[in-house]
């Protein structure tokens, strides 16, 4: 199985290079309006935005900030194909302009803005960014009403071009089924809050960079992809940042498009793509052990499982599962300016191949836990 990857850097607003109806997944995180480190980037876009912002307007700075987004989504609703979906990360900002304190919920806008031009909302998800510092309220004081509430958590929207994606013949469906996740990993994933995305493993960019370009955590777009696509598919991210998108389709075997309009960034895309096959396969390792340990705890609570997926031999929960297969890879290489191509095997893991049923089940096993 070989992916293949593409960063475009121009700006996002035109994607001329790609045909209507040619993606299947977005997953991307727009630079945020009205956090202030990215007005720069509105206002060399925008005479209005630069001029909202010199005058202390922050409405009329938040709205023109969005028109300069909705012509990127816009785009979205033209490359994408019926049944795709969109996944954008998205923070709300707070602002003090003219002395006066204020939200600025751009979570509400797209999603207004999206669901007005074509597509259906689905379930958001929230994830918590938490911070450790002992006076992360915003405001001041103990006294009524002097503080305001600290904002720890970002969205991610999810929406839908149009309706339920169709595998119909008979090779996509066994492509669907190798794209399979485990029933817990589903059980996780598919809650609408998501706490537990920290911690340094979860990161492959180093952390100047992850300042630099407010990438999120590798984490989250590799769970979006696992989620909302399967093999093969084409992932696109119009705000690519330092590539986490792309190594996170990488990861999970799919093919990507990016675009960026800063150049600086491509030595940290470049610096990170060579590590990004030993990254991945520890987080696919990640999964296979998680996957054993669950099923270990679970045998000892509730005793034998009714089905065996036919790659690893060992247990899983759901008929579903039975073909799950995850592809290591095994290189990557240059194949022209900004575009990469990765090979992965076809066979599954050896380390997880065995009798699993001798090797959790026995007496003996089981008596030295």
């Amino acid at each position: 199985m070989i992916s293949r990857h593409k960063i475009i850097f121009k700006n996002a607003k035109k994607m001329r290079a790609l045909s209507k109806e040619s993606i299947d997944l977005v997953v991307t995180s727009p630079p945020y309006p009205m956090i202030e480190m990215w007005d720069d980037i509105y206002s060399n876009q925008s005479k209005k935005v630069a001029q909202a912002l010199k005058q202390n307007n922050g409405l009329a700075a938040f709205e023109w900030m969005h028109k300069e987004l909705n012509k990127i989504w816009d785009e979205l609703f033209r490359v994408l194909k019926p049944g795709g979906i969109v996944c954008i990360n998205i923070g709300d900002a707070t602002r003090t302009i003219n002395e006066h304190f204020a939200l600025y919920s751009n979570h509400a806008r797209i999603l207004n803005y999206m669901q007005k031009i074509g597509f259906s909302a689905l379930p958001v998800i929230l994830w918590r960014k938490q911070t450790n510092a002992p006076n992360k309220f915003m405001g001041s004081g103990m006294m009524p009403p002097g503080a305001y509430v600290t904002l720890e958590h970002e969205y991610i929207l999810i929406l839908r071009k149009g309706g339920k994606r169709s595998f119909i013949h008979k090779d996509e469906k066994k492509n669907r089924r190798e794209s399979a996740y485990f029933w817990e990993e589903r059980n996780l994933w598919f809650s609408d809050v998501w706490m537990d995305l920290k911690g340094t493993t979860q990161n492959l960019i180093n952390n100047k960079s992850r300042n630099r370009s407010a990438a999120f955590p590798f984490e989250l777009p590799y769970r979006l992809i696992s989620m909302f696509s399967v093999k093969g598919d084409t992932v696109l991210d119009p705000f690519t940042g330092v590539g986490t998108t792309m190594f996170a389709a990488m990861a999970a075997g799919r093919n990507s498009i990016g675009y960026e309009i800063d150049s600086h960034l491509q030595k940290h895309i470049l610096l990170n793509s060579n590590d990004i096959v030993s990254f991945s396969n520890r987080r696919i390792i990640k999964r296979l052990g998680s996957h054993m340990e669950f099923v270990k705890e679970r045998f000892q609570r509730n005793g034998k499982f009714k089905y065996t997926n036919k790659h690893y031999l060992f247990p899983v929960i759901t008929n579903q599962e039975k073909e799950l297969m995850i592809n290591q890879l095994e290189f990557v290489r240059t194949t022209g300016e900004n575009c990469f191509e990765v090979n992965y095997s076809d066979t599954p893991q050896e380390d997880f191949v065995k009798n699993w049923e001798e090797y959790i089940f026995s007496e003996n096993h089981l008596d030295k836990q």
